[in-house]
């Protein structure tokens, strides 16, 4: 009917108009970054992982809870900090069966290490929107220095989430066997490919 073809128009069109106004108006620009602490939006987060299988393909998989915190001032973003926390219990490689395997004494041993730990020591940046984070990881009881490789796809102020809102991508590899996770070495290869998506919300003060 013509009512119904009238409305479809106006949903489209209020819909298109709530999404430009909602749209966050991304500035991939560091040096106009938000200063402040920040702290990653769980819903808006990845945290995945590869590692090459025989030589076939790669096992890929991932851990589904992890916080993480970011502080700093864009006019000294080579002196932010950051810190993640990773429940190893929430890892999950679609094998439930292979999933306890894993969790258990001989691979990540989580009755003994819940938790791994990354902590920033410093930070080079490399590009406009680029930088190396230099950090240490602290895996089954067993800490190494570690580098991510991470780029800044932007910063904005969210409407929905009401805040301001910095958006990054990181990644590193990191050896296995390093953090005692040894099992099969020689069979399977000990270099572990990490992949990072985070969204990190500014936290205001009430």
């Amino acid at each position: 009917s013509a009512g119904m073809f009238l409305a479809t128009i106006c949903l489209a069109g209020c819909t298109s108009l709530a999404g430009a106004i909602l749209t966050p108006k991304i500035d991939a620009d560091a040096a106009t970054l938000a200063s402040g602490d920040f702290v990653l939006d769980t819903a808006h987060a990845a945290l995945l992982f590869r590692i090459n299988h025989l030589g076939f393909a790669d096992y890929a998989g991932r851990f589904d809870h992890f916080e993480a915190s970011l502080s700093g001032d864009a006019a000294t973003p080579a002196e932010a900090k950051v810190e993640a926390i990773i429940d190893i219990s929430s890892l999950n490689i679609a094998n439930p069966e292979f999933a306890e395997e894993l969790l258990g004494p001989g691979w990540f041993d989580v009755g003994a290490h819940p938790q791994a730990i990354f902590r920033s020591r410093s930070i080079e940046l490399t590009g406009e929107t680029a930088a190396i984070i230099s950090g240490d990881l602290t895996l089954k009881g067993v800490t190494k220095p570690i580098t991510l490789s991470a780029r800044l796809n932007g910063s904005a102020y969210d409407p929905l989430r009401r805040a301001d809102v910095i958006g990054f991508s990181a990644t590193t590899e990191i050896s296995r066997a390093d953090f005692g996770i040894d099992r099969f070495s020689g069979l399977l290869t000990d270099t572990v490919r990490i992949q990072i998506e985070a969204e990190f919300v500014r936290q205001t003060l009430d």
